[in-house]
């Protein structure tokens, strides 16, 4: 069977995952924080092992205009909610409502879930309460401008919650944005990569993730797995595959260090449980001692953002630093990403190129200063 799937994403992330998921050799349609994409129970599990920068891999299992809480009931009665729901699944219902009509989340979560209960009872014949004793398959009812979409969710916990950050730091940057961010350089595994602001390791974790071609699920479990849709062992079938495609093979020159050595000691650990801690260099170090005479590297920086005011002329002077220290790289790329939108001041030049993301809630700055290339071979 072929579901309509979609994953989501951070806004401004859509079409990184968009792209991901061509590369997989899915067709895409990207909208604001989603990527569409069609797959059988097979690429459900592909891309929820897979993808590196999106949120969750949902089935959408149906879209309607409803205007009224009985539009919402019948049409949600109407869809053949036994195709994917056994008698006794357990199916949660969140929900959320943007410019619409029916604007009361609460009421509309609680007719949902009677129209498919009612839709289960009469499909299984019961006449008592359905058990929910089973598998877990959480639903959300999405309403924006009065166009409902409602999703099951494959994934469960977030896909950033890759299962080897045993610890953080003060501001941790998430695992999908990590992986977002080093997707938005010109790196390639062939090249050195640094972060001077490391903390726990999650931005060099991801760079080599990524380097060894490690599935970045492979470590953690998903809501779906128990579901009865999927054939059996094909779960533990795929899995086995993704181990088989990681390239230990390949030498990597990724470098993280930080100024605190307690986070260079959690950022080893991190690394360790990642499966990725031969591939780093982790060490202590102020970012204004850093130098360096390997050419056509790439920077990828996750600095503090100052949004404390106590904190604010440390922040200047570490991008003031900054600037010092990477200016005369002139063949590396360096990439900042901070919500303080005056950075080019204090760094000292003006970004190559600029782009809006959100970390988490805030508004952030991608500020891109692109190196020289490396000269291509006459012969």
């Amino acid at each position: 069977m072929t579901y309509q799937l979609v994953a989501t994403a951070a806004s401004g992330i859509e079409a990184i995952t968009g792209k991901e998921l061509k590369d997989m050799g899915y067709e895409v349609q990207v909208e604001n924080g989603k990527a569409f994409f069609k797959g059988t129970t097979t690429d459900i599990i592909k891309t929820n092992l897979w993808l590196r920068t999106a949120d969750r891999v949902k089935i959408v299992f149906g879209t309607f205009t409803a205007k009224t809480f009985d539009q919402l009931f019948e049409q949600t009665k109407a869809l053949p909610w036994e195709d994917l729901l056994p008698m006794d699944a357990a199916f949660p219902v969140s929900g959320k409502s943007v410019k619409s009509t029916l604007y009361s989340v609460p009421d509309c979560q609680s007719i949902v879930k009677k129209a498919i209960v009612d839709r289960l009872s009469n499909f299984y014949s019961r006449r008592a309460r359905l058990p929910e004793t089973g598998a877990e398959y959480p639903i959300e009812v999405s309403i924006l401008k009065d166009e409902v979409s409602l999703t099951v969710d494959t994934s469960g916990s977030s896909l950033f919650k890759r299962g080897y950050r045993t610890e953080k730091g003060g501001a941790p940057i998430k695992e999908n944005m990590a992986a977002s961010l080093i997707k938005l350089t010109s790196w390639f595994p062939d090249k050195p990569f640094y972060d001077p602001t490391c903390g726990s390791g999650t931005i060099p974790i991801e760079a080599a993730l990524i380097g060894l071609n490690i599935a970045p699920g492979l470590q953690r479990s998903f809501v779906s797995e128990d579901w009865s849709i999927f054939p059996e062992g094909e779960w533990k079938n795929l899995r086995d595959e993704a181990k088989m495609q990681a390239n230990f093979d390949v030498e990597l020159d990724i470098m993280g260090t930080d100024i605190d050595q307690n986070m260079i000691e959690i950022a080893k650990r991190n690394a360790a449980k990642a499966g990725v801690e031969d591939f780093i260099t982790f060490k202590q170090l102020a970012l204004k001692d850093f130098s360096t005479d390997k050419e056509f590297g790439v920077i990828v920086s996750n600095p503090p953002y100052g949004e404390r005011l106590d904190d604010q002329d440390y922040v200047e002077n570490l991008y003031k630093q900054m600037g010092q220290v990477f200016r005369p790289l002139e063949t590396w790329s360096k990439y900042i990403i901070t919500s303080d939108l005056n950075f080019e001041e204090f760094y000292g030049q003006r970004a190559t190129k600029k782009r809006k993301l959100y970390n988490g809630r805030l508004r952030t700055d991608y500020f891109q200063y692109w190196g020289k290339r490396r000269p291509r071979n006459k012969d």
